[in-house]
């Protein structure tokens, strides 16, 4: 019998193709940054003011950070960091007076430069324009709630609607039709919510109204366990929040009862708002806010009740613009889901600092205390971190550019300061950082929070105020969570304190910081300030 042998020709290019591991597809990058959004106002993080369920869905998701950090609690400096992955002595932003040398290196054009299509809608505030980016459609400034002005490559436009809306709408018009699918892609989808004035969509206007939000312990909180700076600040609900342009308190009445306002050139702020609303948005803002100042007009209220009353306000809106943020992040979580995007995209939120909610009486950030100091950050890939997890390392935003660079597979730069974060989404941190380096430079300025650097561990912090001061603050965060007595001076804590110093001075060194820069950097602050 006979055997016959059927012989297949298949070509060799065929057969090593199907040998050789698949190549890995990168992943998708959607790095989403709210301005001003404190981890107290998030559920994830056990908010006792909110509810925030497609916030929450990411944590669920993916991957909770409890002690994540910034390097300088101000906005525009916050950005320059997350695109930069260097100190603000290093990227050309200290304060929110400095423009962004846009000619440098940047996360976006390492990205670009290895396959990826880049994209940044909404918040950008480094004055210069955009560099790096194949789509940018960005506010100018602070830009506003209601029918805001872009910046695009051809020009200025405005636009009818809720800022918060038209960003996540911009976003998703991205991936729908302008995105190469043939690329990976980065889009910075950055919000201008909820940053002062706090202005709630049309939809949640009254979300809060008649809901009582608890009142942090500390909100009459005296100073009298701190320093110079703590009690200079230009930042307390009672004394600096205006009631015109904060509270939305017409200023015909807040000048009827000789209420003092701090910063009277802000009471017009109020009235050029409310003319940015198209009549029928008018119409649901007077039902609103119409009985509100007649109660207030009725009320006159004074002292700590006034206080409250101003804290009070200020949650009702600043927790309704937050409303805004987290259903647009759902809405556009949702397209991923819809589209087959989900599971190969690294989802990030976080915001460009922390906030006062109210803690030692303050609205503001910029301080080094944890409230300004921490922010929230979640992370979200299916592919790559499990679900439901929390991560206690200290982590900070000069890492966000080297983890998203180790996520596309790309190696980071040897000039960027910062850590990749991937090895810590398996719980790897033997060789993960024990201090974390701050340094904030805008004073004087508004708020007058004092020009300070400091260092943080596990369990303590040391501050050093500078320029028109020369005072040290020392914390222990495990007896003193809220950061109310200073102990530097105490002898129960002087090799705690030996200890901190030489770790500052090691992390200065480490990060290219030095005295002599910092008087560098004074110097030509001050010449600055004199040419104005």
């Amino acid at each position: 019998m006979k055997v016959k042998i059927l012989f297949i020709f298949i070509p060799m290019a065929l057969l090593s193709m199907s040998c050789a591991e698949k190549p890995a597809q990168k992943p998708n990058i959607i790095f989403i940054m709210s301005d001003d959004h404190a981890y107290q106002a998030i559920g994830a993080y056990g908010s006792v003011r909110n509810q925030t369920p497609n916030i929450d869905r990411l944590a669920e998701q993916g991957m909770r950070y409890d002690r994540a950090f910034v390097s300088n609690s101000i906005c525009a400096p916050s950005r320059a960091v997350a695109i930069t992955g260097k100190f603000s002595h290093l990227n050309s932003v200290k304060d929110n007076r400095d423009a962004f040398d846009g000619s440098q290196q940047t996360l976006p054009k390492i990205l670009q430069a290895n396959g990826y299509q880049t994209a940044v809608m909404g918040k950008w505030h480094l004055k210069t324009e955009p560099t790096g980016f194949d789509y940018w459609k960005v506010l100018p400034g602070q830009g506003d709630y209601y029918q805001p002005k872009f910046k695009t490559p051809q020009g200025v436009v405005t636009e009818q609607g809720y800022v918060t809306d038209l960003i996540t709408d911009f976003a998703i018009d991205f991936l729908d039709s302008l995105r190469d699918t043939s690329k990976p892609f980065m889009l910075m989808y950055h919000h201008k919510a909820p940053h002062r004035e706090w202005w709630p969509s049309m939809e949640n206007l009254e979300a809060y109204k008649d809901k009582p939000v608890p009142e942090p312990p500390t909100l009459f909180d005296d100073y009298e366990g701190r320093g110079a700076a703590a009690r200079d600040a230009e930042m307390r609900i009672a004394e600096h929040m205006g009631l015109s342009s904060d509270n939305k308190i017409h200023p015909d009445i807040v000048n009827k009862h000789n209420y003092h306002e701090f910063m009277t050139w802000y009471q017009p702020v109020h009235l050029k708002q409310y003319a940015s609303l198209t009549p029928e948005e008018k119409k649901k803002w007077d039902a609103v806010y119409g009985p509100i100042n007649a109660d207030f007009d009725a009320k006159n209220p004074t002292g700590d009740t006034l206080t409250r009353w101003k804290y009070q306000r200020y949650m009702q809106d600043y927790l309704g613009v937050i409303n805004s943020i987290d259903s647009n992040v759902g809405r556009l979580m949702d397209y991923l889901e819809k589209n087959g995007l989900a599971e190969n995209t690294l989802v990030i939120y976080t915001s460009d600092q922390g906030f006062y909610l109210g803690e030692h009486g303050w609205f503001d950030k910029r301080f080094m205390y944890e409230e300004s100091f921490r922010t929230p950050l979640i992370m979200r890939w299916p592919e790559k971190i499990k679900p439901g997890q929390t991560n206690t390392d200290l982590v900070q935003n000069i890492d966000f550019a080297p983890t998203i660079l180790a996520a596309a597979g790309i190696e980071a730069p040897e000039d960027m300061q910062g850590k990749s974060m991937l090895p810590l989404f398996k719980g790897k941190n033997d060789d993960w950082r024990d201090a974390l380096y701050y340094h904030y430079y805008e004073f004087p300025s508004i708020h007058m929070v004092k020009r300070h650097f400091g260092v943080r561990t596990d369990r303590y912090k040391l501050i050093h105020f500078y320029y028109d001061i020369d005072e040290w603050e020392l914390y222990d965060l495990e007896k003193d969570p809220q950061e109310l007595k200073n102990v530097y001076n105490d002898p129960a804590y002087t090799e705690i304190k030996a200890d901190l110093h030489k770790k500052l001075q090691e992390l200065r060194a480490q990060y290219k910081d030095s005295d002599e820069l910092t008087q560098k950097m004074l110097k030509d602050d001050l010449a600055r300030m004199k040419k104005k």
